[in-house]
């Protein structure tokens, strides 16, 4: 099959149950070629041709999620996937004027969502274009699989490499200590579901690194550094 039957072959897309409503949802549906089912995802909120998990996110829900301390949490579990994953941010710089979120708050949650756990971050105007950018992101990455792209690196070499990267970002890690946590644990996933007890055991960890991952992963991630030495929690 050539690259360009392949590329209008039907695109199959599960979508989460809680976005439902949302009018990405509509706006997929609207388009020719594509399978949409709604279902409960673990993870994200739009898994494409078993390839790509997308989370969405308005930018008023990324605000929310910053200040409830969701948006560690989600960016740890998104980067833990097998999958190619990314964040959409959906809206225009109006939508913020009632957050009364200050800019730079705002800076470090994206920060450390794209340097330190290294996903991906892609902007929408509106739904349509939110759908318009997974629809091209599923169809370009046929092409990559036929070929038609060049691609560097090995895949297992590189997803190593970025699980160690972002256990580095959890409190007292280091690249020792995060290699040695993913020889025995084997996933990120389990990493920040292991009991302290377990992570304690770790060389060089003990009860006061596992007690710290711990809080980082069940409560807040900790806080974004502002400008003039103010802490936000997150």
């Amino acid at each position: 099959m050539d690259v360009c039957a392949q590329s209008h072959q039907t695109i199959r897309i599960l979508v989460d149950d809680r976005e439902s409503r949302s009018p990405v949802l509509d706006a997929l549906k609207d388009r020719d070629g594509v399978d949409v089912q709604v279902r409960r995802l673990p993870v994200g909120d739009y898994l494409i041709d078993d390839r790509f998990l997308f989370e969405r996110k308005t930018l008023i829900d990324l605000t929310i999620s910053i200040k409830d301390g969701r948006l560690f949490s989600q960016g740890m579990r998104l980067a833990g996937s097998p999958l190619r994953t990314a964040l959409i941010l959906e809206g225009t710089s109006k939508d913020l004027a009632a957050s009364q979120m200050r800019r730079e708050a705002i800076q470090g949650a994206l920060v450390s969502l794209t340097l330190f756990l290294g996903i991906p971050l892609l902007r929408a105007m509106d739904p349509r274009e939110t759908a318009r950018l997974m629809l091209y992101a599923a169809r370009q990455g046929r092409q990559f699989e036929t070929g038609a792209y060049p691609r560097k690196g090995r895949r297992a070499r590189g997803k190593t490499r970025l699980q160690n990267h972002i256990l580095q970002g959890l409190p007292g890690i280091g690249p020792r200590r995060a290699k040695r946590l993913l020889e025995r644990f084997g996933s990120i996933e389990a990493v920040v579901t292991a009991d302290p007890g377990e992570l304690a055991e770790i060389e060089g960890i003990g009860e006061v690194t596992a007690a710290a991952i711990r809080w980082a992963v069940q409560e807040a991630a900790g806080y974004f550094l502002l400008d003039d030495d103010e802490c936000l929690p997150i």
